[in-house]
């Protein structure tokens, strides 16, 4: 089966591909199977050093990374560049501190000699998707391969160039031959994979329901995965917030990337108070916001991924206007060519609109105003999702005593959800299962190994 890439800028064939048939994957995960096993024989301060290797990798071929996501998915190229250092300052930070967070842990029991040790699995399966496309497979194979493992990189069809530029950076960086490989292929290959003995486990960033075909899958095969899927973050604003400092966040949390993230922020819950004032000073802040030719430095946003995505975003405020919203900015494509959409701003949302209630991947706002603090944790957690979060206000202490009452993975005090390699980043409910980044993510495909010495 082929399928076309399409630049979402200007709307022409970028190039066409063949997906590859399930024989030709499985030989890619047999040559990772042969690589990982040498590999988990490395000290884990050996293997440290060729992620400081990656890391230069990355850096000197940030342009041409950044170019490849402009390309294929509409990233702007500001915002590329700086995924590729978040890149390389994520693989620093595990090179860091691999000893530690990998380190033998003593136990004292009955025996003469106690102590945990964290062995690698074998060969994981990561299916990734394309808005963040170094970022989100990298998150997955600097800690998988750190902790000894091998990885098998499905990357999304909308970004082939990116995986395979994927697989040539660990490449160039040294790491053993076949150790992370790309494939291209379609979802029954992916499906015989998981079920193959080679396969020790599953990596999915990606909607609900394809964490659901995962899940199932990996569950037949009885075999570990990690999911991290959709969310509609609340951004809570308090009445007594910092209102140019939660309008500026806004608009970061809600804008960057176009709206296309899990861990936007994507219901602005804000108390009738400073309600007025809020939505002004965010419309202010969108209205800094450049939408246009994504390769131009200039340019805050750029288009959406594909015609697909598009379309739902002009649906998704339609239904709002019909059901009482009113748009305060934005709303429309600027331009004849190209799936771009302003960065859009509705007001008077209520729980009818859909965009209150599913995962809008698009660069729509909502504003929904509350009477009470506890009308506002109500509303957070009156979703399916439970990804991110946040919460302004000056007193801080009520911002912990509110983000603890909030239901989700993470959660942010005058700031907007966002992913960092030092702290734990998942979901909770239908935004998934398990953590990645941090020890925790590092240690979601081990074996954990109790090792009782007796006389």
């Amino acid at each position: 089966m082929s399928f076309e890439t399409i630049n979402p800028a200007t709307e022409e064939v970028i190039d066409s591909y063949e997906n590859m048939p399930a024989d030709e994957v499985m030989r890619h995960v047999a040559c990772a199977n042969k690589a990982q096993k040498e590999w988990a024989k490395v000290s884990v301060k050996d293997r440290a050093a060729y992620f400081v290797k990656l890391a230069r990798v990355l850096r000197k071929n940030t342009k041409k990374y950044a170019d490849l996501m402009t390309l294929e998915m509409g990233k702007c190229t500001t915002q590329a560049q700086a995924e590729v250092e978040k890149c390389a300052w994520s693989a620093e930070v595990y090179a860091e501190n691999a000893e530690k967070w990998l380190a033998e842990e003593k136990v004292k029991a009955d025996g003469l000699e106690h102590f945990v040790r964290y062995e690698a699995m074998g060969v994981i399966m990561a299916i990734m998707p394309w808005n963040f496309p170094f970022w989100q497979a990298l998150r997955f194979g600097i800690p998988t391969l750190l902790a000894g493992n091998g990885g098998v990189l499905k990357h999304s069809n909308q970004v082939p160039q990116c995986a395979v530029a994927i697989e040539e950076a660990f490449a160039e960086a040294g790491f053993p031959k076949g150790l992370f490989k790309t494939v291209i292929t379609g979802h029954e290959a992916v499906a015989e994979a998981i079920a193959s003995p080679l396969i020790a486990g599953v990596s999915l960033t990606g909607s609900t329901g394809a964490g659901r075909h995962i899940a199932e899958a990996a569950g037949r095969a009885i075999k570990p995965c990690v999911l991290e899927l959709g969310g509609s973050d609340p951004f809570i604003v308090l009445e007594d917030a910092d209102i140019a400092k939660a309008a500026k966040a806004a608009a970061g949390g809600r804008f960057l990337n176009g709206g296309q993230s899990c861990i936007a922020s994507k219901r602005f819950l804000v108390h009738k108070d400073v309600a007025e004032e809020f939505s002004a000073a965010f419309v202010a802040e969108v209205s800094k916001i450049v939408v246009g030719d994504p390769t131009d430095a200039a340019t805050n946003m750029g288009p959406l991924v594909n015609k697909d995505a598009y379309d739902d975003m002009l649906k998704l405020i339609k239904d709002a206007v019909a059901k009482g919203g009113k748009i305060l900015t934005g709303g429309k494509n600027p331009f004849d060519k190209g799936y771009f959409i302003e960065p859009t701003v509705i007001a008077n949302a209520n729980g009818e609109m859909r965009i209150m209630s599913e995962e809008v991947f698009g660069p729509i706002a909502p504003i929904y105003v509350f009477s009470s603090e506890d009308e506002a944790i109500a509303l957070a957690n009156n979703s399916e999702f439970g990804l991110g979060g946040s919460v302004f206000t000056k007193d801080l202490e009520r911002g912990k005593k509110v983000a603890s009452q909030i239901e989700s993975g993470a959660v942010f005090v005058n700031n907007f959800t966002k992913s960092d390699p030092r702290m734990p980043f998942g979901g909770i409910k239908t935004s998934g299962i398990g953590r990645e980044l941090s020890h925790y993510g590092l240690k979601e495909f081990v074996n954990v190994k109790g090792y009782s010495i007796y006389e």
